[in-house]
Protein backbone atom coordinates (compact mmCIF):
# COMPACT_ATOMS: atom_id res chain seq x y z
CA UNK A 1 0.00 0.00 0.00
CA UNK A 2 0.99 3.74 -0.53
CA UNK A 3 0.85 7.13 1.46
CA UNK A 4 0.97 10.54 -0.24
CA UNK A 5 1.36 13.24 2.39
CA UNK A 6 0.27 16.53 0.85
CA UNK A 7 2.16 18.78 3.24
CA UNK A 8 0.10 22.06 2.44
CA UNK A 9 -2.80 23.35 4.63
CA UNK A 10 -5.24 26.76 4.05
CA UNK A 11 -4.94 27.82 7.88
CA UNK A 12 -3.37 26.14 11.14
CA UNK A 13 -5.37 24.58 13.90
CA UNK A 14 -4.89 25.38 17.39
CA UNK A 15 -4.08 21.71 18.17
CA UNK A 16 -2.21 20.02 15.35
CA UNK A 17 1.47 19.72 15.56
CA UNK A 18 1.66 17.65 12.01
CA UNK A 19 4.03 18.19 9.12
CA UNK A 20 2.40 20.84 6.61
CA UNK A 21 3.30 24.77 5.28
CA UNK A 22 -0.11 27.55 4.65
CA UNK A 23 2.11 28.85 1.55
CA UNK A 24 1.14 27.31 -1.64
CA UNK A 25 3.77 29.11 -3.47
CA UNK A 26 6.14 25.92 -3.99
CA UNK A 27 2.76 23.59 -5.19
CA UNK A 28 4.10 22.78 -8.16
CA UNK A 29 7.66 21.89 -7.02
CA UNK A 30 6.18 20.11 -4.20
CA UNK A 31 4.25 17.97 -7.05
CA UNK A 32 7.28 17.44 -9.20
CA UNK A 33 9.47 16.13 -6.41
CA UNK A 34 6.78 13.59 -5.25
CA UNK A 35 6.67 12.02 -8.66
CA UNK A 36 10.06 11.62 -8.66
CA UNK A 37 10.29 10.13 -5.61
CA UNK A 38 7.55 7.80 -6.64
CA UNK A 39 9.78 7.04 -9.84
CA UNK A 40 12.73 6.46 -7.41
CA UNK A 41 11.38 4.50 -4.90
CA UNK A 42 9.01 2.07 -6.94
CA UNK A 43 11.32 -1.25 -6.37
CA UNK A 44 10.77 -0.32 -2.56
CA UNK A 45 7.76 -2.02 -2.38
CA UNK A 46 7.62 -6.09 -2.99
CA UNK A 47 4.00 -6.00 -3.58
CA UNK A 48 3.35 -3.92 -7.18
CA UNK A 49 -0.32 -4.19 -6.87
CA UNK A 50 -1.90 -2.14 -4.54
CA UNK A 51 -4.45 -2.56 -2.42
CA UNK A 52 -4.52 0.81 -0.74
CA UNK A 53 -3.81 4.21 -1.95
CA UNK A 54 -4.39 7.01 0.44
CA UNK A 55 -3.73 10.61 0.34
CA UNK A 56 -3.24 12.51 4.41
CA UNK A 57 -1.56 15.79 5.21
CA UNK A 58 -2.11 18.62 5.41
CA UNK A 59 -4.95 18.97 3.34
CA UNK A 60 -5.05 16.86 -0.12
CA UNK A 61 -8.49 18.61 -0.54
CA UNK A 62 -6.27 21.71 -1.30
CA UNK A 63 -5.31 20.45 -4.62
CA UNK A 64 -7.16 20.67 -7.28
CA UNK A 65 -9.09 17.42 -8.66
CA UNK A 66 -6.96 17.23 -11.88
CA UNK A 67 -4.07 17.37 -9.46
CA UNK A 68 -4.92 14.38 -7.76
CA UNK A 69 -5.63 12.39 -10.20
CA UNK A 70 -2.17 13.53 -12.22
CA UNK A 71 -0.59 11.94 -9.16
CA UNK A 72 -2.74 9.13 -9.15
CA UNK A 73 -1.88 8.34 -12.76
CA UNK A 74 2.17 8.93 -11.50
CA UNK A 75 1.84 5.87 -9.29
CA UNK A 76 0.36 3.92 -11.76
CA UNK A 77 2.80 4.08 -14.36
CA UNK A 78 4.69 1.64 -11.86
CA UNK A 79 1.82 -0.08 -9.94
CA UNK A 80 -1.15 -1.67 -10.62
CA UNK A 81 -4.54 -1.99 -8.81
CA UNK A 82 -6.20 -4.27 -7.08
CA UNK A 83 -9.49 -4.46 -8.70
CA UNK A 84 -11.77 -3.22 -5.39
CA UNK A 85 -8.45 -1.04 -4.40
CA UNK A 86 -9.52 1.62 -1.51
CA UNK A 87 -8.48 5.09 -2.61
CA UNK A 88 -9.08 7.66 0.30
CA UNK A 89 -8.48 11.35 0.25
CA UNK A 90 -8.64 13.23 3.27
CA UNK A 91 -10.93 16.81 2.45
CA UNK A 92 -11.97 19.84 4.73
CA UNK A 93 -15.55 20.44 4.53
CA UNK A 94 -15.04 23.51 2.96
CA UNK A 95 -13.14 22.07 -0.11
CA UNK A 96 -16.14 20.22 -0.99
CA UNK A 97 -17.86 22.03 -3.39
CA UNK A 98 -19.71 21.25 -6.27
CA UNK A 99 -17.16 22.06 -8.51
CA UNK A 100 -14.25 19.73 -6.63
CA UNK A 101 -16.70 17.09 -6.05
CA UNK A 102 -17.71 16.44 -10.19
CA UNK A 103 -14.05 16.22 -10.81
CA UNK A 104 -13.35 14.11 -8.02
CA UNK A 105 -15.91 11.53 -9.17
CA UNK A 106 -14.38 11.40 -12.45
CA UNK A 107 -11.18 10.02 -11.14
CA UNK A 108 -10.15 6.44 -8.99
CA UNK A 109 -10.84 8.24 -5.30
CA UNK A 110 -13.99 6.20 -4.06
CA UNK A 111 -12.96 6.99 -0.49
CA UNK A 112 -13.47 10.66 1.48
CA UNK A 113 -11.86 10.76 5.02
CA UNK A 114 -13.65 14.00 5.69
CA UNK A 115 -12.00 16.36 8.95
CA UNK A 116 -15.52 17.78 10.55
CA UNK A 117 -14.32 17.72 13.87
CA UNK A 118 -17.85 18.74 14.91
CA UNK A 119 -20.76 20.17 14.06
CA UNK A 120 -20.82 22.89 16.77
CA UNK A 121 -19.64 26.51 15.71
CA UNK A 122 -17.95 27.22 19.52
CA UNK A 123 -15.75 23.84 19.07
CA UNK A 124 -14.68 24.29 15.24
CA UNK A 125 -13.46 28.34 16.46
CA UNK A 126 -11.56 26.97 19.54
CA UNK A 127 -9.71 24.50 17.01
CA UNK A 128 -9.78 27.68 14.34
CA UNK A 129 -11.04 25.21 11.69
CA UNK A 130 -11.50 26.59 8.14
CA UNK A 131 -14.97 25.65 8.18
CA UNK A 132 -18.61 26.29 9.52
CA UNK A 133 -20.82 23.77 11.21
CA UNK A 134 -23.34 23.98 8.57
CA UNK A 135 -20.54 23.03 6.09
CA UNK A 136 -19.62 20.65 7.77
CA UNK A 137 -22.55 19.20 7.21
CA UNK A 138 -23.47 20.18 3.60
CA UNK A 139 -19.89 18.54 2.83
CA UNK A 140 -21.05 15.43 3.56
CA UNK A 141 -24.68 15.35 1.90
CA UNK A 142 -22.61 17.16 -1.32
CA UNK A 143 -20.30 13.85 -1.30
CA UNK A 144 -23.46 11.17 -1.05
CA UNK A 145 -25.01 13.16 -3.70
CA UNK A 146 -22.20 12.62 -6.35
CA UNK A 147 -21.92 8.64 -5.32
CA UNK A 148 -19.32 8.87 -2.50
CA UNK A 149 -20.65 5.78 -0.36
CA UNK A 150 -18.10 5.31 1.24
CA UNK A 151 -16.88 7.92 4.06
CA UNK A 152 -15.75 8.86 6.86
CA UNK A 153 -15.49 11.59 9.44
CA UNK A 154 -12.86 13.19 11.99
CA UNK A 155 -14.74 13.77 15.05
CA UNK A 156 -12.97 15.22 18.30
CA UNK A 157 -14.54 14.74 22.20
CA UNK A 158 -13.75 16.46 25.28
CA UNK A 159 -12.72 19.94 24.37
CA UNK A 160 -13.46 22.84 26.88
CA UNK A 161 -15.99 24.19 24.39
CA UNK A 162 -18.12 21.08 25.01
CA UNK A 163 -19.22 18.82 27.26
CA UNK A 164 -21.70 15.18 27.30
CA UNK A 165 -24.47 16.74 25.80
CA UNK A 166 -22.76 18.65 22.78
CA UNK A 167 -21.02 15.09 22.60
CA UNK A 168 -24.82 13.31 21.67
CA UNK A 169 -25.59 15.96 19.72
CA UNK A 170 -22.81 15.66 17.52
CA UNK A 171 -22.94 11.55 17.47
CA UNK A 172 -27.14 12.10 16.68
CA UNK A 173 -26.17 14.49 13.51
CA UNK A 174 -23.53 11.49 12.58
CA UNK A 175 -25.92 8.48 12.71
CA UNK A 176 -28.63 11.18 10.67
CA UNK A 177 -26.57 11.73 8.20
CA UNK A 178 -25.71 8.07 7.98
CA UNK A 179 -21.98 8.13 8.05
CA UNK A 180 -20.93 4.73 7.70
CA UNK A 181 -17.33 5.33 9.01
CA UNK A 182 -15.89 7.34 12.21
CA UNK A 183 -12.55 8.35 13.59
CA UNK A 184 -12.69 9.90 16.67
CA UNK A 185 -10.06 11.10 19.04
CA UNK A 186 -10.26 12.55 22.29
CA UNK A 187 -8.74 16.65 21.85
CA UNK A 188 -4.89 16.24 23.23
CA UNK A 189 -2.17 19.62 23.97
CA UNK A 190 0.38 19.11 21.63
CA UNK A 191 3.27 20.44 22.33
CA UNK A 192 4.06 23.91 20.28
CA UNK A 193 0.89 24.16 19.45
CA UNK A 194 -1.65 26.96 19.92
CA UNK A 195 -4.04 25.32 22.34
CA UNK A 196 -0.61 24.33 24.49
CA UNK A 197 -0.08 28.39 24.65
CA UNK A 198 -3.78 29.53 25.36
CA UNK A 199 -3.80 27.05 28.47
CA UNK A 200 -0.87 27.98 29.73
CA UNK A 201 -1.78 31.82 29.62
CA UNK A 202 -4.82 30.90 31.13
CA UNK A 203 -7.10 31.33 28.27
CA UNK A 204 -8.64 28.83 27.82
CA UNK A 205 -9.13 25.57 29.93
CA UNK A 206 -7.44 22.35 29.79
CA UNK A 207 -9.47 19.55 28.53
CA UNK A 208 -10.39 16.86 31.92
CA UNK A 209 -9.84 13.43 31.36
CA UNK A 210 -12.37 12.71 33.43
CA UNK A 211 -15.18 13.83 30.75
CA UNK A 212 -13.08 12.68 28.06
CA UNK A 213 -13.47 9.14 29.63
CA UNK A 214 -16.89 9.33 29.91
CA UNK A 215 -17.42 10.66 26.15
CA UNK A 216 -15.33 7.86 25.37
CA UNK A 217 -17.09 5.14 26.64
CA UNK A 218 -20.72 7.16 25.77
CA UNK A 219 -19.36 7.07 21.72
CA UNK A 220 -18.43 3.56 22.19
CA UNK A 221 -21.72 2.63 23.41
CA UNK A 222 -24.00 4.83 21.07
CA UNK A 223 -22.23 3.48 18.11
CA UNK A 224 -22.64 0.10 18.28
CA UNK A 225 -25.80 0.06 19.41
CA UNK A 226 -26.44 2.06 15.85
CA UNK A 227 -24.68 -1.16 14.12
CA UNK A 228 -21.16 0.49 14.22
CA UNK A 229 -18.26 -2.25 14.92
CA UNK A 230 -15.50 -0.90 17.31
CA UNK A 231 -12.60 -2.05 15.11
CA UNK A 232 -9.97 0.08 17.06
CA UNK A 233 -9.92 2.24 19.67
CA UNK A 234 -10.22 5.64 17.80
CA UNK A 235 -12.09 3.85 14.98
CA UNK A 236 -16.16 2.73 14.09
CA UNK A 237 -17.36 1.09 11.28
CA UNK A 238 -20.57 0.08 9.72
CA UNK A 239 -19.73 -3.72 8.29
CA UNK A 240 -17.47 -3.55 5.46
CA UNK A 241 -16.60 -0.32 6.03
CA UNK A 242 -13.53 -0.78 7.54
CA UNK A 243 -10.70 1.32 6.85
CA UNK A 244 -8.61 -1.05 4.44
CA UNK A 245 -5.46 1.13 4.94
CA UNK A 246 -5.26 1.23 8.72
CA UNK A 247 -5.95 -1.61 9.18
CA UNK A 248 -3.21 -2.75 7.13
CA UNK A 249 -0.77 -0.47 9.63
CA UNK A 250 -2.69 -2.17 12.63
CA UNK A 251 -1.26 -5.78 10.59
CA UNK A 252 2.18 -4.53 10.08
CA UNK A 253 2.12 -4.58 6.29
CA UNK A 254 4.43 -3.20 4.32
CA UNK A 255 4.12 0.68 3.04
CA UNK A 256 5.43 3.35 1.23
CA UNK A 257 5.09 7.40 2.53
CA UNK A 258 5.54 9.31 -0.46
CA UNK A 259 6.28 13.96 0.65
CA UNK A 260 8.04 15.31 3.13
CA UNK A 261 7.63 14.00 6.70
CA UNK A 262 6.00 10.15 5.12
CA UNK A 263 6.83 7.74 7.13
CA UNK A 264 7.66 3.94 5.03
CA UNK A 265 7.95 0.38 6.40
CA UNK A 266 9.30 -2.86 5.01
CA UNK A 267 6.57 -4.80 7.16
CA UNK A 268 10.09 -6.68 9.29
CA UNK A 269 12.30 -4.86 10.48
CA UNK A 270 13.14 -1.41 8.51
CA UNK A 271 11.30 2.29 9.37
CA UNK A 272 12.43 5.21 7.27
CA UNK A 273 11.35 8.91 7.04
CA UNK A 274 11.22 11.62 4.78
CA UNK A 275 12.32 14.86 6.00
CA UNK A 276 10.05 17.32 7.67
CA UNK A 277 10.64 20.42 5.65
CA UNK A 278 9.01 21.39 2.23
CA UNK A 279 12.39 23.60 0.59
CA UNK A 280 14.98 20.47 1.71
CA UNK A 281 12.85 17.95 0.17
CA UNK A 282 12.01 19.42 -3.01
CA UNK A 283 15.87 20.69 -3.26
CA UNK A 284 17.01 16.91 -2.51
CA UNK A 285 14.30 15.23 -5.08
CA UNK A 286 15.73 17.73 -7.53
CA UNK A 287 19.08 16.27 -7.75
CA UNK A 288 17.47 12.79 -7.83
CA UNK A 289 18.23 12.12 -4.04
CA UNK A 290 15.80 10.73 -1.83
CA UNK A 291 15.49 13.01 1.25
CA UNK A 292 14.86 10.03 4.04
CA UNK A 293 16.64 8.87 6.76
CA UNK A 294 16.09 5.07 8.03
CA UNK A 295 16.63 2.69 10.79
CA UNK A 296 17.22 -1.02 11.14
CA UNK A 297 14.51 -1.94 14.36
CA UNK A 298 15.73 -4.01 17.05
CA UNK A 299 14.17 -7.46 18.68
CA UNK A 300 12.79 -5.21 21.79
CA UNK A 301 11.85 -2.20 19.04
CA UNK A 302 9.88 -4.48 16.92
CA UNK A 303 8.23 -5.92 20.07
CA UNK A 304 7.12 -2.98 21.75
CA UNK A 305 5.28 -1.61 18.34
CA UNK A 306 3.51 -4.94 17.90
CA UNK A 307 2.54 -4.72 21.31
CA UNK A 308 1.44 -0.54 20.78
CA UNK A 309 -0.29 -1.40 18.10
CA UNK A 310 -2.18 -4.63 18.92
CA UNK A 311 -3.68 -3.90 21.97
CA UNK A 312 -5.33 -0.86 20.33
CA UNK A 313 -7.48 -3.21 18.16
CA UNK A 314 -9.99 -5.86 18.28
CA UNK A 315 -7.90 -8.27 17.24
CA UNK A 316 -5.27 -7.74 19.84
CA UNK A 317 -1.57 -9.31 19.60
CA UNK A 318 -1.23 -12.63 17.99
CA UNK A 319 0.51 -14.80 20.33
CA UNK A 320 1.88 -17.48 17.95
CA UNK A 321 2.96 -14.91 16.02
CA UNK A 322 4.77 -13.01 19.21
CA UNK A 323 6.33 -16.75 19.87
CA UNK A 324 7.41 -17.42 16.70
CA UNK A 325 8.93 -13.92 16.16
CA UNK A 326 10.76 -13.08 19.85
CA UNK A 327 13.98 -14.80 21.72
CA UNK A 328 13.57 -16.10 24.82
CA UNK A 329 14.75 -13.06 27.09
CA UNK A 330 11.90 -10.90 25.37
CA UNK A 331 9.27 -13.92 25.46
CA UNK A 332 10.42 -14.34 29.77
CA UNK A 333 9.85 -10.62 29.91
CA UNK A 334 6.57 -10.37 28.13
CA UNK A 335 5.10 -13.87 30.45
CA UNK A 336 6.47 -11.99 33.87
CA UNK A 337 4.24 -8.59 32.77
CA UNK A 338 1.29 -9.78 31.69
CA UNK A 339 0.87 -12.05 34.42
CA UNK A 340 -1.04 -9.96 36.98
CA UNK A 341 -2.86 -8.12 34.18
CA UNK A 342 -4.58 -11.54 33.32
CA UNK A 343 -5.40 -11.79 36.97
CA UNK A 344 -7.00 -8.03 37.14
CA UNK A 345 -8.76 -8.88 33.46
CA UNK A 346 -7.22 -5.75 32.21
CA UNK A 347 -5.76 -8.11 29.44
CA UNK A 348 -7.82 -11.43 28.48
CA UNK A 349 -6.40 -14.28 25.97
CA UNK A 350 -8.98 -15.02 23.22
CA UNK A 351 -8.23 -17.52 20.25
CA UNK A 352 -4.36 -16.94 20.79
CA UNK A 353 -4.62 -13.10 20.86
CA UNK A 354 -3.68 -11.08 23.52
CA UNK A 355 -6.48 -8.11 24.08
CA UNK A 356 -7.50 -5.57 26.52
CA UNK A 357 -11.05 -6.01 27.39
CA UNK A 358 -13.09 -3.04 25.78
CA UNK A 359 -13.59 -1.59 29.06
CA UNK A 360 -10.34 -0.77 29.43
CA UNK A 361 -9.79 0.73 26.35
CA UNK A 362 -8.98 4.22 27.11
CA UNK A 363 -6.15 3.29 28.97
CA UNK A 364 -4.73 0.96 26.37
CA UNK A 365 -1.67 2.55 25.89
CA UNK A 366 -0.40 2.98 29.58
CA UNK A 367 -1.18 -0.64 29.69
CA UNK A 368 0.28 -1.42 26.53
CA UNK A 369 3.49 0.71 28.19
CA UNK A 370 3.50 -1.63 30.80
CA UNK A 371 4.44 -4.35 28.83
CA UNK A 372 7.06 -2.44 26.81
CA UNK A 373 10.99 -4.50 27.01
CA UNK A 374 13.34 -1.11 27.88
Amino acid sequence: MMYIHIPFCKQKCSYCNFHFSTSLHFKDEMLTAMKKEIFLRKDELQDKKLQSLYFGGGTPSILSSDEIKSLIDEVLKYFSFEKDIEITLEANPDDLDKSFLKGLSNSPVNRLSIGTQSFFEEDLKLMNRAHTASEAEGSIKRAQDFGFENLSIDLIYGSPTSNLEIWKENLNKTIALEVPHISSYALTVEPKTALENWISKGKVISPKEEEQNKEFYYLSDFLKDNGFEHYEISNFAKPGFYSRHNSSYWKYKEYLGIGPSAHSYNGFDIRSWNVANNQQYIKKLNSNLLAKEEEVLSLEDQFNEMIMIGLRTIWGVDLENLNEKFNHKILEHFQHEIKSKLEQEILIIENNHLKIPEKHWFMADGIASDLFFV
